[in-house]
């Protein structure tokens, strides 16, 4: 069993968001690699009465950018792909976790919301390699999904069917009460 935590109350860590940053990786068919960022995001840690945690995070598809590449930027902000437009936001809220986990390493599971399409979905959160980690370094995680679950059919000769989404996270110092 976990062990019982004590917390005064709700509380809320925020992700920095001049340090973190979310990303996508998509392949093409023939094996090149294109990757994406999303400039604008939120990320907020709900921390629980019972000492667990529970992430919240906003992505901003109408700022998706593939760096130094305009056409394809254009086609993944289209109708085709996250069609930003329409759908101007992709949110994963996970369900709760103990914090340990974000040390160890281990899956957190959640829902995520993409083109008005709601599915669970997993990120799998790597090892920390320092002892605080948000804050002495990255917490990093990667939760691959399937874009047709989504109706981002288009592009099935070109495009592999796994999106992959990297997030490099780093904590704001203080908790908001």
């Amino acid at each position: 069993m976990p062990p019982v935590h004590s917390v005064a109350g709700p509380r809320v860590l925020l992700l920095d968001t001049q340090r973190s940053q979310i990303g996508f990786e998509v392949r093409t068919r023939f094996g090149q690699r294109i990757e994406g960022v999303f400039p604008q995001f939120e990320g907020r840690i709900q921390l629980m009465a019972d000492g667990r945690h529970q992430v919240h995070l906003k992505m901003y598809t109408r700022t998706v950018e593939i760096p130094g590449k305009p056409r394809y930027t254009g086609w993944m902000r289209g109708e085709e792909f996250f069609d930003a437009g329409l759908y101007p936001v992709v949110e994963f809220d996970s369900l709760p976790y103990w914090p340990e986990l974000v040390e160890q390493g281990g899956d957190i599971h959640g829902r995520l919301s993409l083109r008005g399409v709601s599915h669970p979905e997993t990120l799998r959160v790597e090892k920390a390699e320092c002892a605080k980690p948000g804050y002495d370094c990255d917490v990093v995680s990667r939760g691959t999904v399937q874009r047709g679950r989504y109706g981002m059919d288009s592009w099935q000769l070109a495009l592999s069917d796994r999106v992959t989404f990297v997030l490099r996270a780093r904590l704001s110092e203080a908790p908001i009460p």
